[in-house]
């Protein structure tokens, strides 16, 4: 029951709880101890829990992902070419703005119409790549 509440509430609380309980459980099963014991072992395993895995878990799982914020946004996204893209001048239509261009590859022309990857943003200009 405990590990079930722990998915509505999401503190990893309940989980050492739980683990306590687990570990408790399983001393009880193969010693023969008073009651005493089985709560003092219950609570020595789910204080150990709670002072060594819990930090550990909340620091792996508890902070979300960082999200790009900003051109670091940008990067990856496709984009429509406007003019045609080469080594010196091009625009590309990128979450529906205009951008100056230029391949990844400065070999590479990319006509009108085609759908490109920005690979960077450097400056106030989209390196974008065709890809495979």
């Amino acid at each position: 029951m405990l590990a079930g509440a722990e998915a509505l509430v999401g503190d990893f609380f309940l989980l050492m709880l739980a683990g306590g309980a687990l570990a408790t459980a399983g001393f009880s099963s193969v010693t023969d101890f008073p009651v005493w014991v089985d709560a003092v072992m219950f609570g020595v395993s789910s204080a150990a829990l709670i002072l060594v895995v819990r930090p550990f878990l909340l620091r792996r799982f508890g902070t979300p992902p960082p999200t790009a914020m900003g051109i670091q946004a940008l990067e990856g996204k496709h984009a429509i070419v406007l003019e045609e893209v080469g080594e010196h001048a091009g625009q590309v239509k990128l979450n529906g703005e205009v951008w100056t261009a230029r391949p990844l590859d400065s070999s590479e022309v990319y006509p009108p119409g085609t759908t490109v990857t920005v690979m960077e943003i450097n400056g106030a200009t989209a390196v974008v790549w065709r890809g495979p």
